[in-house]
């Protein structure tokens, strides 16, 4: 019995619908499993249930960090693939087989073959299809590719004996874009993505060339390679961005776009001259990653309630503020997805697009063409928009048409760099805005940092140290009235740690989210900026407000297990 026929038999599915699939799959050459699940009748997990009970074979659930590489090497990659069976586990001399279709004649006389060649036994078990593809990708270790794609080039190298000499300019780009040294970086990139890195650092050091991710905010080393091809990766790098390959000494910025697994990931790369060589970094874009809720980026309390108001209304300045890569763009990018209707035109204009919203006028700077943000937001005033994005206001023009545009019966949402919310207005007034013009303009300004969040799985309570715990008391005494009444402070202080599992890759986190202090404008606010608008007089007003600092919004979320206290002082600690 089919399992179409199966399904019917179940109620699931009804004998007509059942018909014509079975014409389609005659007609299209299609397994039955992917066009049931293609069709989503049911859960992947409720069909191959189903399957299990029909051959009589164990369904194996795998845990993919279970699946080593040594077994991995019995059954190569391209039979893998095209077989859709992948070696599990090993017992003595018994090899555990999964298999998508163990039905299927030519798999089975595949895995005799190869038992036969590797003169070890096996037994067969049945696996998703979703489960198959997840342990594919661990034949890609980063390692093992760039190991191989090095012993091409070494073969290169010497083939062409071109070590001994320095290369001209014709010469290297002949050489980065042939396929060894090609293989090189585009397996660096792709296990970025793979990773869900946010950066790349190439690095040279005395020895060697250093690799480096930063993953949930966190530089790793992922890699060393040998030093003598950081001039070909790094000309490699340039070619794809349109820089200069054989300018070395100055600093240069570019961009490129790749197809990496079915997505178009972007890449913004800056070099650097270092005394050891030059450096590059990275930045991943990863459109499908960005767009998140006011939930999901940890927006709570008193900061959701401000956000939600001042995005009600119809102008004014909404700016975020923070170092670079604490998720700014990312909140803007919340509030324009809220916004983001049929009725209202939305323009913005970036260094580059992240992220791309359907129904949203995006356009990105180029400055090298002299089509900057100052440039871009005097055309985009003339596009009769009703919310306005601009990337950052890092200039006095940019930030003078910006106000202009809040007082002109615009929302404008932006970002700016300072180390807090309370330093938004003085770096306003820094860049040449009049001090009477900044608080009809500006609604509010947010600071965040991103903090990495606890393993829902084996995140640990734990009753931290004295002092510690001494240290959150004596937080929590600061915090506003109105907070100290929603908030019941226990006789015994508990915080959470890391501890490390199966389901986050031994980390201890998965993911980030934000921790917020807003500052909104307010009559005392409006008096103060015209007065005396330091920082230390700002910070005694938000206190009036009733603000809650980064730290202090962290440690809520450190009390409530969302994150730990070492995270939040990493990234929030007043200096």
């Amino acid at each position: 019995m089919t399992l179409l026929q199966q399904l019917v038999k179940k109620g699931v599915l009804e004998k007509e619908k059942a018909a014509s699939l079975e014409y389609e799959i005659k007609n299209s050459g299609k397994k039955e499993e992917e066009v049931i699940l293609e069709r989503r009748f049911v859960s992947e997990e409720f069909l191959f249930d189903l399957k299990s009970k029909t051959l009589n074979m164990p369904l194996k659930k795998i845990s993919i960090e279970e699946v080593s590489l040594k077994n991995l090497e019995l059954i190569s990659e391209e039979s893998a693939r095209f077989y859709t069976m992948i070696p599990l586990g090993r017992e003595n001399n018994t090899l555990e087989v999964g298999m998508v279709y163990p039905e299927d004649l030519k798999a089975q006389e595949a895995i005799k073959f190869l038992a036969r060649q590797g003169k070890f036994s096996y037994r067969v078990f049945l696996i998703t299809p979703n489960d198959f593809r997840e342990i594919l990708k661990k034949y890609r270790t980063l390692k093992k590719e760039v190991s191989l794609a090095l012993e091409e080039l070494e073969a290169e190298m010497k083939t062409e004996k071109i070590e001994r000499k320095p290369l001209l300019a014709e010469e290297m780009e002949r050489l980065v874009e042939e396929a060894p040294i090609s293989k090189v970086v585009g397996v660096i990139l792709r296990h970025a993505v793979d990773g869900e890195a946010s950066d790349i650092h190439i690095e040279p050091t005395r020895q060697k060339l250093r690799i480096r991710f930063r993953v949930l905010g966190v530089l790793h080393s992922s890699i060393l390679l040998p030093l003598k091809i950081h001039p070909a990766v790094l000309a490699r790098i340039k070619i794809l961005s349109n820089l200069k390959i054989d300018e070395t000494r100055t600093p240069q910025d570019g961009r490129f776009s790749a197809r990496i697994d079915e997505k178009d990931i972007d890449f913004r790369v800056s070099t650097f001259p270092t005394t050891l060589g030059e450096k590059a970094a990275i930045r991943v874009l990863d459109p499908t990653m960005g767009l998140k809720s006011f939930d999901e980026l940890g927006l709570t309390g008193r900061c959701i309630k401000v956000l939600k108001e001042a995005i009600k209304k119809p102008y004014g300045m909404i700016l975020t503020t923070g170092p670079t890569g604490c998720g700014k763009t990312t909140t803007l990018y919340a509030i324009i997805k809220t916004l983001n209707k049929e009725e209202v035109n939305i323009v913005t204009l970036e260094d580059p697009v992240e992220y791309y919203l359907e129904g949203v006028n995006q356009s990105e700077v180029k400055p090298e063409i002299g089509y900057d943000f100052a440039r871009g937001l005097r055309h985009i005033l003339r596009q009769d928009p009703n919310v306005i994005m601009v990337g950052e206001v890092r200039d006095e023009e940019t930030a003078a048409l910006a106000i202009h545009a809040a007082l002109t019966g615009h929302l404008v949402l932006s970002t700016i760099h300072t180390n807090n919310a309370y330093g938004a207005v003085p770096r306003l007034i820094d860049l040449g805005v009049k001090p009477y013009l900044i608080s009809p303009a500006l609604s509010v300004a947010f600071a965040q940092r991103l903090v990495r969040t606890l393993c829902p799985h084996c995140k640990k309570k734990i009753e931290p140290q004295k002092e510690i715990a001494e240290m959150i008391l004596k937080e929590l005494d600061k915090f506003p009235e109105t907070i100290k009444k929603e908030i019941k402070v226990p006789k015994i202080i508990y915080t959470y740690q890391a501890v490390g599992c199966k389901k986050c890759n031994q980390e201890g986190y998965i993911g980030r989210t934000g921790v917020f202090e807003a500052l909104t404008m307010t009559k005392e606010l409006a008096e103060l900026i015209l007065i005396e608008p330091s920082e230390a007089k700002i910070a005694e007003e938000a206190k009036r407000q009733g603000i809650l600092t980064m730290k202090q919004d962290g440690i809520l979320k450190a009390l409530e297990g969302i994150t730990a206290l070492e995270e939040v002082l990493r990234v929030a600690e007043e200096k």
